[in-house]
């Protein structure tokens, strides 16, 4: 049984008596009550670190899968990338790692990969079903072998926000390392269009559309998102308010 965000908040309210004397101090009620730590509280409470989003048949797969976000970087670098069939680009991944690497589409498309029938559910109030087929980003976060003081992974993205504000996303490793948290070079059997973030896409399946950064270019691996973008974990949430913690 797939235990939603609302299943989830319903079941947990019966749990929080037994935190109400934890609950009484001011700040510890602030920080344990506001929406993004509550629901991360719950989905992780009540579900398996490993439980999986949803699943679909192929004929429930939506006729049409609207481009969240931006449909086109429209930068010259990336412009030059797409020309050449993205031949030139590489996924760097730095930061708190032992073996850094810089991996080729093609390299990732002879790794081992995974299909999944997921819906996307955006922010703005759509949902579309799609067949996606990529690299587990387990396997991209082994192959480099993760630090003990990373914590979490930034994406660094090539769509330009404008003023020279590149987008960013960010997750922590235990969505880093969930079986349906993919690096996506597909789309309905067809390789990723612009519109859906060609060359390469996350996907982090129990979290909403803005979390699901397109058109990378690298993986960060930190200790704290602290002097990354506004510190507080992604381009929305630097910006908009979005909560940093996405969970359906």
């Amino acid at each position: 049984m797939i235990l939603t965000r609302r299943m989830a908040l319903l079941g947990a309210g019966a749990m929080l008596t037994g935190c109400d004397r934890l609950a009484s101090h001011g700040s510890v009620r602030k920080a344990l009550f506001s929406a993004e730590n509550f629901h991360r509280w719950a989905q992780r409470s009540l579900m398996a670190r490993d439980a999986l989003a949803q699943e679909f048949r192929p004929d429930q797969i939506s006729p049409i899968f609207r481009a969240n976000g931006t449909a086109n970087p429209n930068t010259p670098a990336y412009k030059a990338l797409w020309r050449n069939g993205f031949a030139d680009w590489r996924l760097a991944v730095t930061g708190l790692v032992e073996r850094p690497l810089s991996l080729s589409l093609a390299q990732l498309r002879t790794l081992p990969h995974r299909e999944q029938i997921t819906r996307h559910d955006c922010v703005e109030g759509w949902s579309a079903i799609g067949k996606w087929r990529g690299v587990p980003l387990r396997t991209i976060l082994e192959g480099a072998r993760l630090r003990d003081t990373a914590r979490y992974i930034v994406f660094r993205c090539a769509d330009d926000m404008g003023g020279g504000r590149p987008y960013y996303e960010s997750i922590d490793l235990i969505d880093a390392f969930h079986p349906q948290t993919i690096l996506a070079f597909a789309l309905n059997d067809a390789p990723l269009t612009v519109a859906n973030g060609a060359p390469m896409r996350l996907r982090v399946e129990r979290q909403l559309g803005y979390k699901q950064a397109k058109y990378l270019m690298g993986i960060e691996a930190v200790a704290t998102l602290d002097g990354i973008g506004k510190g507080k974990g992604g381009f929305w949430e630097d910006y908009a308010g979005y909560d940093w913690y996405a969970g359906i």
